[in-house]
C-alpha cells in the first residue's frame, strides 16, 4: 500500500499516448534515466515500474517475485473494493506462488500443449471463414472487433472448457469486471464476479455427473483423486480465468493485430505476396502492441537486486512488458514493425513460472485469422482513419472499441 513516506511517483498509470497505436514517449525517457521508476497506479497506491526488456525478463523468471495475492500487503491496482478478481488478487492465493503454483501448472498444462492446439487449427479455421463470410454476406462496413475478433475465441474457449456458446454475451460482461480496474463500481463489479462464481460452480458441478472431453472434465476427473487434484476453490478460479483469458486478450489482439497491418496498407500488401511471412507477422505485432495491459504486478517480501537497484522487501513491481518489448537493446530498430523480424524473443506472453499456458492456443487463433483474411479479403481496409479508433478504458487489458474495415 502507498506509505506516506515513500517517494514521488515519476508516472502516472495509464499512460497517455498520441495515438490509439502509439507508444507512450515516457517509456524510452523512462529506460534511458529511470529504469526503476515509481508509479501512481489509479489506486493511488505506488509501486516500481520497469520498463528495460533485461530487467523485466530478470524479475518475471525470478521465484521470488510471485503475483500478489489478498493476503500481500501489494499496492492495489484498483481503489478498494472496486478492482477484479485479478486486480486485487482475490482466489490467486492457493495457485500464486510456490509448490502449488507448480502443481496447478502441471495439471492445467496437461491439456495447453502445443499438439493439442495445434489438432485445434482446421476447426478454429473453419469458424473463421464461417465468421468472415458473414461479414461478407452483411457487407461493408464490418467490424472486425464484433464480427470476428470476439466471437471466435469465445466459441473456441467455450469448448476448450464445455461450456455453451449460447453463453457467450454474459461471459463478456464478467470477463470485463473480472478485470475490472474503473470501468464498474465497487457494487457492479461484485456482483457480476458472484453471478459468475456461481455459474461455474454450476458448470463444475455438472461435469462432475457428466464429463466429456474438454480440461475442466480433465481436471474434476483428476481431482476426484485426493491429494491429487485441485481443490474445489482452485477448480473455481481455473475455471473463470481459463475463460476470461482464453477470449478477452485474444479478442482484443484480434482487433489490434488487423488494425496495426492496415493502418500502413504496404503491410497488407507484403503479406498478400509472401503468406510465408504470417507467423512472424504475428509475432511482430504482439511485440509491438503499445495497448496491451498496464503491466504484470509482482511482489516481492526480500531485498532484491536489479541492474544494480535495490528492490526493498514489501515492494510492489509493475513490469511493463509492452515497453520492454520496444527495447533498443533488445532489438534493432525496436519502433519498426518488421513482418520478417525472427528471432523475435518477446515478452508478451510473460517469461518464467508464470508465462501464459495459453500461448499456443492465441498463436493459432491469430495466425488462422490473418490467413482466412488474406484469403477471403485481400481487398480489406480500415474504413475509418487510424487516428479515430478508440481505445478501451478502465480494464486491465487494453483494446479497441471497435474496428470498422470495408474492401
Amino acid at each position: 500500500m502507498t506509505d506516506m513516506h515513500a517517494p514521488q511517483p515519476d508516472v502516472t498509470l495509464p499512460l497517455h499516448t498520441d495515438g490509439p497505436l502509439d507508444a507512450p514517449t515516457e517509456w524510452g525517457e523512462l529506460r534511458d534515466r529511470c529504469p526503476v521508476a515509481v508509479a501512481e497506479l489509479p489506486s493511488g497506491d505506488t509501486a516500481l515500474y520497469l520498463t528495460r526488456y533485461d530487467d523485466v525478463r530478470t524479475l518475471l523468471s525470478d521465484p521470488r517475485f510471485a503475483r500478489p495475492t489478498a493476503n500481500d500487503a501489494a499496492a492495489r491496482l484498483a481503489p478498494a473494493g472496486a478492482g477484479g478478481v485479478v486486480a486485487d488478487g482475490r482466489r490467486t492465493d492457493t495457485i500464486s506462488k510456490g509448490e502449488s503454483h507448480i502443481r496447478w501448472r502441471r495439471l492445467v498444462g496437461k491439456y495447453f500443449t502445443a499438439k493439442r492446439m495445434s489438432a485445434l487449427r482446421p476447426e478454429i479455421a473453419a469458424l473463421a471463414h464461417e465468421l468472415v463470410y458473414g461479414m461478407l454476406e452483411r457487407g461493408a462496413p464490418a467490424d472486425i472487433r464484433a464480427d470476428l475478433g470476439f466471437p471466435l475465441p469465445v466459441y473456441v474457449i467455450c469448448d476448450v472448457l464445455g461450456v455453451p456458446a449460447a453463453d457467450r454475451a454474459r461471459f463478456s460482461h464478467w470477463s470485463d469486471s473480472f478485470l475490472n480496474v474503473s470501468r464498474y463500481s465497487s457494487d457492479e463489479a461484485a456482483a457480476a464476479q458472484e453471478q459468475f462464481e456461481q455459474y461455474m460452480t454450476e458448470h463444475i458441478r455438472a461435469k462432475r455427473a457428466d464429463p466429456a472431453d474438454d480440461i475442466l472434465s480433465m481436471l474434476v476427473a483428476e481431482s476426484a483423486d485426493e491429494g491429487a487434484g485441485l481443490t474445489d476453490e482452485e477448480l473455481l478460479f481455473t475455471g473463470m480465468g481459463l475463460l476470461v483469458a482464453g477470449h478477452e486478450t485474444t479478442a482484443n489482439m484480434i482487433g489490434k493485430t488487423v488494425s496495426m497491418l492496415l493502418a500502413d496498407r504496404s503491410r497488407w500488401e507484403r503479406l498478400l505476396a509472401d503468406r510465408s511471412l504470417v507467423r512472424t507477422a504475428v509475432e511482430e505485432t504482439l511485440r509491438l502492441d503499445a495497448n496491451f495491459s498496464f503491466g504484470t504486478r509482482r511482489f516481492v517480501t526480500e531485498d532484491v537486486e536489479i541492474d544494480g537497484h535495490t528492490i526493498p522487501g514489501g515492494s510492489t513491481v509493475v513490469c511493463s512488458l509492452s515497453a520492454a518489448n520496444r527495447d533498443t537493446a533488445a532489438y534493432h530498430d525496436a519502433d519498426a514493425m518488421d513482418l520478417g523480424r525472427a528471432p523475435n524473443p518477446h515478452l508478451t506472453f510473460g517469461a518464467g513460472p508464470h508465462s501464459c499456458l495459453g500461448q499456443a492456443l492465441a498463436r493459432t487463433e491469430l495466425q488462422v485469422v490473418l490467413d482466412t483474411l488474406l484469403d477471403r479479403i485481400p481487398t480489406l481496409h480500415l474504413a475509418t482513419p487510424v487516428e479515430d479508433l478508440r481505445k478501451t478504458e478502465g480494464l486491465l487489458v487494453g483494446g479497441l472499441t471497435r474496428v470498422p474495415v470495408a474492401w
